[in-house]
């Protein structure tokens, strides 16, 4: 790192904090601190939503992945294959609703339609699973920027932490969102610009392409049942990435906080619909930086040399280090920080808004007293998220992949909860809880007992069993359905409003299927 590199780095934190300064001045109520005065424009929310999705272990393990892990190769296109069809089935059954009931948590709706135990016991997941994951997040970050800055790998958790927690802490959900948009606009330069120095390296782009070896650019791995055991099986990703995703847009208060925040609802659908059509090009950008890292190291000694076969993860810090001049390098650096930091802020901040709006506002009803207390819980969370970073260090990297299956366990039953509710009349608190025990348990068993089914399967399970145990104890123990027949399709006369979008939710179909035939023909 030369003095060049570190005062672009510099430059780059300090306007974080000065931006949250400006974006946080005029907050007097907790929709201005969670939601921004629910003023924030469709666009702004959907790069916001993917730099939340695009953390900087994305930056280094996807072109690894690509590039040189065992079993990987193209086959990671799969991943983004349902992210259309998840948001059709978002924009359909459950944005609208959260929308006209003014929420500020989204687990709000389960009180309204179930009871305060289903609220809060989901709620409750949420903050567990979502603080750790989060704080592993930020270790496996950290490992990598360590290596990048020269520093310890405790300060470089304190800076992404540290400087984190104050520019979401001031400047609140604005402050994330705006500092996602220029962290995301800053991250893509990064990658298009290791893609071009890694090309040059290669003899050129033609020669990358021609280059990078059949057995890599097979996209789609061809699944035997669903207990394949495959490294990346087509079909459950298909299948299980549905679920998965609109768990992700629909269920997740980090990410639809965000969708919570715009103006109206026609904003909050076009940022769906921006995720919806932008991610597979990004994907394709981390695709093409792995292509091209291939090729560097397959032509340069020293490169391969400086990667050891047990850690292709290196292959990307060590280009930046070793092929990319000051000034580049200082900018690629600050879009991998960019990236650690958009997956930290969000998590912060919806953290704090479930504590305070689902566990602390029935105690507290003071607007101004709230504010403050939703910045010290910002500010708590994350302590302890910075905490389980430096605690993260000491258990072993496999459980980073234990994380995202415990993740995966849960997120079907949970979108379960909500579309069951939304779905049925017949749906009773009792029934809907038994069903996220049995659902969780279920995923649990087939972790355990059937380790050859892939995990993303888990997503699907999840929903099925959960939904059907719910179903089939409201049919023996029905609800008046005049209850909960507004929180409903069928009781809120939802489909009309639908009729405008039918246009739109075809051309996301057409897109999937584009994707879909690009997939197959790689």
């Amino acid at each position: 790192m030369t003095p060049v590199d570190w005062l672009v780095i510099i430059a780059y934190l300090s306007g974080m904090i000065g931006l949250s300064v400006y974006l946080g001045r005029r907050q007097k109520t907790q929709a201005d601190y969670y939601l921004g005065g629910r003023t924030l424009p469709w666009w702004a929310i959907g790069l916001s939503t993917m730099a939340t999705q695009t953390s900087a272990i994305s930056f280094i393990s996807i072109p690894a992945f690509v590039a040189l892990k065992n079993g990987g190769g193209l086959t990671w296109l799969q991943y983004e294959l349902a992210v259309p069809l998840a948001v059709i089935v978002t924009m359909v059954f459950l944005v609208p609703f959260f929308r006209q009931l003014k929420l500020i948590s989204v687990y709000e709706y389960l009180e309204r339609r179930y009871s305060p135990a289903v609220r809060y016991l989901v709620s409750l997941i949420f903050l567990l699973s979502r603080g750790l994951g989060t704080g592993v997040g930020v270790y496996a970050s950290a490992i990598v920027l360590s290596v990048c800055f020269g520093i310890s790998l405790e300060i470089t958790i304190l800076i992404i932490g540290g400087v984190t927690v104050i520019y979401d802490t001031i400047g609140g959900m604005k402050a994330v969102v705006y500092s996602d948009v220029i962290q995301m606009v800053i991250l893509v330069a990064g990658v298009v610009l290791c893609i071009a120095y890694a090309a040059e390296a290669s003899g050129g782009l033609a020669e990358m392409l021609k280059s990078f070896p059949a057995e890599r650019g097979a996209a789609v791995q061809a699944a035997h049942g669903i207990n394949d055991g495959g490294t990346a099986p087509f079909w459950a990703f298909l299948i299980g990435g549905i679920f998965l995703y609109t768990s992700y847009y629909g269920a997740d208060q980090s990410q639809v906080q965000r969708e919570l925040s715009a103006p109206s609802e026609k904003e909050s659908r076009l940022s769906l619909v921006f995720n919806g059509f932008a991610r597979f090009p990004l994907t394709l950008l981390y695709v093409g930086l792995g292509m091209a890292l291939w090729s560097a190291h397959d032509v340069s000694p020293e490169l391969a040399a400086r990667v050891p076969d047990h850690r292709p993860d290196e292959l990307v810090p060590q280009f930046i280090l070793h092929f990319l001049p000051p000034g580049v390098r200082a900018l690629i650096f600050a879009s991998l920080m960019a990236a650690a930091m958009s997956s930290l802020d969000s998590a912060l901040n919806s953290l704090s808004a479930v504590t305070v709006k689902d566990f602390i506002s029935r105690r507290v009803h003071d607007s101004r007293r709230l504010l403050i207390l939703g910045r010290l819980t910002t500010v708590g969370w994350g302590v302890l998220i910075t905490g389980a970073a430096f605690w993260a260090g000491s258990i072993s990297g496999t459980v980073i992949e234990a994380i995202n299956k415990v993740g995966s366990a849960f997120y079907g039953p949970i979108l379960a909860a909500f579309l069951v509710g939304v779905i049925s009349k017949r749906a009773r608190p009792a029934g809907v809880i038994a069903g996220l025990a049995v659902g969780v348990a279920f995923n649990l068993w087939l972790w355990i007992a059937h380790p050859g089914v892939h995990w993303m399967w888990w997503n699907f399970t999840g929903v099925a069993v959960t939904s059907l145990v719910s179903l089939a104890h409201g049919f023996i123990k029905p609800l008046a359905s005049s209850a909960v027949a507004k929180y409903t399709l069928a009781g809120s006369g939802h489909f009309k409003k639908e009729r405008p979008w039918l246009w739109l939710y075809g051309l996301l179909i057409a897109y999937f299927i584009l994707l879909l035939v690009i997939v197959h023909a790689l």
